[in-house]
C-alpha cells in the first residue's frame, strides 16, 4: 500500500516503532520518495502532538485499541482521523461515508491494506469539497470527551435502569 500514497496527492508521516519488517519497509519508502514520505522510528510525545497538529489527516489503523488517545487529540486538533473500526476508535470515529451529517473522520473495517486505502481515498476525495472539509473538522473538535460528559451518560444509564426497575 505503501506504494499508493504519492498517487494520493499526499504526504505521509509516519512515528513510532513496530514490527522490524514494517520498519525496513517504511524506511527504505522514505528513502526512495524523500518529498512524499517521512519516518522516524521512535516514541517522542511532543513531536506526535505536533504532527497531529499540523496534519490534515490522521492514520490510525489499528488492529486492536482498547481505548485510543490518539483520534482524540487528533479531533480536537482539527485533523481528521481515518481509522479502522475496533475498541475505542469505533467508540469515538463515526464515519463520514455512512454518516455524512454525523460523521467526524473515515473508519474501515477488514483489517487489510485495501480497506484502508480505500478510506484514504475516501478522506483525500473529502478534503478536496473544503467545505465539506471544514464541517467534519468543526464536527471533530465539538466533539466532548471529557470525564464530566462521561459522567453524566453514566447517570443517564444509571437512570434509565432504576426507571426500569421500579417499572
Amino acid at each position: 500500500m505503501i506504494d499508493k500514497i504519492p498517487a494520493l496527492k499526499s504526504q505521509l508521516i509516519v512515528l513510532g516503532l513496530g514490527e522490524e519488517k514494517y520498519q525496513k519497509l517504511l524506511l527504505k519508502a522514505a528513502k526512495e520518495r524523500p518529498d512524499n514520505i517521512a519516518v522516524f522510528l521512535k516514541f517522542d510525545e511532543q513531536l506526535a502532538h505536533l504532527i497531529e497538529a499540523g496534519a490534515d489527516i490522521f492514520l490510525m489503523p489499528s488492529r486492536f485499541e482498547p481505548c485510543g488517545l490518539n483520534q482524540m487529540y487528533s479531533l480536537k486538533y482539527g485533523t481528521v482521523p481515518v481509522v479502522r473500526r475496533t475498541g475505542g476508535l469505533a467508540d469515538t470515529i463515526v464515519d463520514f461515508i455512512r454518516d455524512p451529517e454525523k460523521g467526524n473522520g473515515f473508519v474501515f473495517d477488514a483489517y487489510e491494506s485495501k480497506a484502508m486505502l480505500n478510506a484514504l481515498q475516501n478522506a483525500v476525495k473529502a478534503f478536496q469539497d473544503q467545505k465539506t472539509w471544514k464541517k467534519i473538522q468543526k464536527r471533530g473538535m465539538r466533539a466532548n470527551f471529557s470525564w464530566k460528559a462521561a459522567a453524566e451518560n453514566y447517570v443517564k444509564v444509571y437512570q434509565k435502569l432504576e426507571y426500569k426497575k421500579k417499572g
